[in-house]
């Protein structure tokens, strides 16, 4: 992409960048804080991720930073390693190495394997999520990380009983901003949106932190008689001074290569980095409006160079993440340059202007991500879902309970298991195919059994089925003129077939059957 075209569609990602980049501040802490990790790593992930990985990759919509779903291996890599950040460190900067030599290698096609509908159940399972995760941060409670994306929480609650208990802890100061953030939010989506071309330059979002702002100062003044804690508000690193910010950067050990944990953490990190960027290349496409395809291998190579580079400057691990790339997609974002300019918004903020983003109530981000958790899982989306028949809908909702009921991979995995289920539920049921039975003139009934193009081992049954179903005294033809492949499973058991019709007096006739050489 050229200079002209990055800076074509300004007017769109402009605004989508700043709704990004609101975003990304907590949840770049949030991750940080879940992960055991310094705070200040999970900014520089997020910087990494936008500026650098945001200009390398070859996506249109995707964003990158620090991911939940890597929060709970890097608190046990760090563990593992007694403690040693900088030991875990030297791992990611490997990881991202592997990821490098998996891009060349052409390791992306991975992505095309991920079922339709277990994608669409990803989103609206991570819907879900976002509007769960976020209900007791509008209501003003959560001891827990806010980046934290797995049923059971660090803090000993779970998703739903950490709901029940912020209703016993509710902030009304919280629950103003919250709910009349959502207003402003639905009011904006709703009406003004589609007013004037204004309201979608100066967006909801933007208005919604702003109002968030102003209500903090007012508690904290006496003008209003609320209060939040310093548990309700962003709470990110505030340098004294330039050299105070670059003392926060922290540089690998590289002496831990002698360590034969630290390569094993960098192969953990580079495959589930891998395969969480590569679910969501497929996601975001699929949300991209303009419908196009992100090279996954370059994708591949761009999450490496972002990992070797945040390795080396002390940032957590990096991978696409989808909940800013939706809140990317959701507020207008056209091109990668929205990705790049929430990182750049990051590096200022996070030099000139930590202190004004520490007045940030969390409840202002929790209604900005229930509006993008809500289209993420729109109730019509189940609807449209159960109308493509259970072959669609019933992998799409295990994929959406099993994300809800574990985390995100694990989700992955269930929805990808009950797609396999039918897959090989066609391939048995698609075996062959039996024409009709016509009596020959020896008075035989003829049975003609014609076999698929692809035949696996997975047909042993069916076929061993249809040919048992055959009565004696007839005769049978076995066609594989159409077949390109017949396991062997499948031929040994055309060949006992052959072998043992006499003791029922039935005749065999092969067609382009292909006898297997006994050596």
């Amino acid at each position: 992409m050229n200079q002209i075209n990055l800076f074509k569609n300004l007017k769109n990602d402009l605004p989508a960048s700043i709704v990004v980049f609101f975003v990304a501040v907590p949840l770049c802490l949030g991750i940080a804080l879940a992960s055991g990790a310094p705070l200040f790593a999970g900014i520089i992930a997020g910087i990494v991720g936008g500026i650098l990985v945001g200009t390398a990759s070859g996506s249109p919509l995707g964003v990158s930073g620090p991911a939940a779903g890597l929060a709970v291996i890097v608190l046990t890599s760090i563990a593992t390693l007694d403690g040693s950040w900088t030991a875990f460190l030297t791992a990611v900067v490997l990881a991202g190495v592997f990821q490098l030599i998996l891009g060349f290698a052409k390791a992306g096609f991975i992505a095309y394997f991920f079922p339709s509908s277990v994608i669409k159940g990803m989103l609206t399972g991570i819907g879900l999520l976002i509007i769960l995760k976020q209900i007791p941060h509008a209501l003003g409670w959560d001891k827990d990380a806010m980046g934290d994306d797995a049923f059971f929480q660090a803090d000993g609650q779970n998703t739903f009983s950490e709901i029940f208990k912020a209703f016993d802890f509710i902030t009304p100061g919280a629950v103003i901003i919250g709910a009349i953030s959502l207003a402003i939010l639905i009011f904006w989506d709703k009406v003004l949106s589609k007013k004037h071309k204004i309201f979608n330059i100066i967006n909801g979002p933007l208005v919604v932190v702003l109002f968030g702002i102003l209500m903090f100062n007012f508690y904290k003044h006496g003008i209003l008689d609320f209060s939040l804690n310093s548990k309700q508000v962003v709470a990110i690193p505030v340098p004294d001074s330039i050299s105070g910010f670059f003392a926060q950067f922290t540089f690998p050990n590289f002496s831990a290569l002698a360590n034969f944990e630290v390569w094993k953490i960098a192969i953990v990190l580079a495959i589930v980095a891998s395969l969480e960027t590569l679910l969501c290349v497929e996601a975001t496409d699929k949300m991209d409006p303009d419908k196009r395809i992100t090279p996954t291998n370059r994708e591949l190579k761009a999450q490496g160079l972002g990992n070797v580079v945040s390795g080396l400057i002390g940032g957590l691990p990096v991978t696409q993440v989808i909940v800013r790339s939706t809140a990317n997609i959701s507020f207008g974002g056209k091109t990668k340059l929205s990705a790049i300019l929430h990182g750049v918004f990051l590096l200022i903020s996070a030099i000139t202007i930590a202190s004004v983003l520490n007045m940030i109530p969390l409840a202002s981000l929790a209604a900005i991500l229930l509006m993008v958790g809500y289209k993420l899982a729109k109730p019509a989306l189940f609807k449209d879902m159960y109308k493509l028949g259970w072959e669609q809908f019933i992998p799409f909702t295990a994929t959406v309970v099993a994300i809800l009921a574990t985390d995100l991979l694990k989700g992955i995995t269930v929805g990808i298991l009950f797609g396999i289920f039918y897959t090989l539920r066609h391939s048995y049921r698609n075996s062959h195919h039996m024409k009709e039975t016509i009596s020959t003139e020896e008075g035989q009934e003829l049975h003609h059994l014609v076999l698929a193009e692809e035949v696996s081992f997975f047909n042993k049954a069916n076929v061993i089925k249809e040919l048992d179903e055959i009565p004696a005294n007839s005769k049978v033809i076995i066609d594989c003129s159409k077949s390109k492949s017949i396991a062997y499973d499948v031929v040994e058991i055309i060949q006992n077939y052959k072998s043992n019709a006499k003791n029922k007096n039935i005749t065999v006739e092969t067609i382009n059957f292909i006898e297997p050489v006994n050596k």
